[in-house]
């Protein structure tokens, strides 16, 4: 079954390249929530979310001959949002804070969270993350929600991979205190 729909989207990048406008409003419907799902998570504003869904479907379409299906149109797609989203915010003057190397110690000895307890509030903490700093949301974001590593995280943001797990951390640890501020404690 998944084979049909690999080749369905296939199809349909490949009929959007002949110049369907059919087939780009059915990418359009089969991608755009999710997308605009990865863009509000990141920036946090719907009104901004939906600016970034509409650029980077203009952006991909524009540039479709260029996609060489190396992947999936959905992975490239996601990383045109991803980069749209992170460039409104660097507009935004997103602050990340470099560490100094005494951090390095904080890191090492900071308690992982457990992810059944993530699960399961999801939507007490989606609804909290939106009360953090740009900067930490979006490294929130692009590690638990989007599945981004540290070292992906930094060349994203073009910052050093030892930034991107202190931003993590902080975080983490804003993220804790406004849950446990609202009465929704780990």
């Amino acid at each position: 079954m998944e084979a049909v729909f690999v080749d369905k989207h296939y199809q349909l990048v490949v009929e959007c390249k002949q110049g369907s406008k059919k087939a780009c409003y059915e990418l359009y419907k089969l991608y755009s929530k999710a997308m605009l799902n990865i863009a509000f998570r990141i920036v946090g504003n719907l009104a901004e979310a939906e600016d970034i869904l509409q650029e980077a479907f203009t952006d991909a379409f524009n540039r479709l001959k260029d996609f060489r299906q190396e992947t999936t149109f959905g992975l490239w797609l996601k990383q045109i949002v991803v980069h749209r989203s992170i460039n409104l915010l660097r507009k935004r003057k997103l602050d990340l804070v470099e560490i100094e190397d005494g951090h390095l110690d904080d890191i090492a000895n900071e308690e992982p969270w457990n992810d059944d307890d993530i699960q399961h509030k999801v939507a007490q903490i989606k609804d909290a993350m939106k009360e953090l700093p740009d900067g930490y949301r979006v490294v929130l974001s692009l590690y638990l929600l989007e599945g981004y590593d540290h070292e992906e995280i930094g060349q994203v943001l073009g910052i050093n991979e030892n930034t991107s797990r202190t931003q993590f951390l902080r975080a983490k640890r804003k993220l804790n205190e406004i849950l446990i501020r609202k009465g929704i404690t780990r």
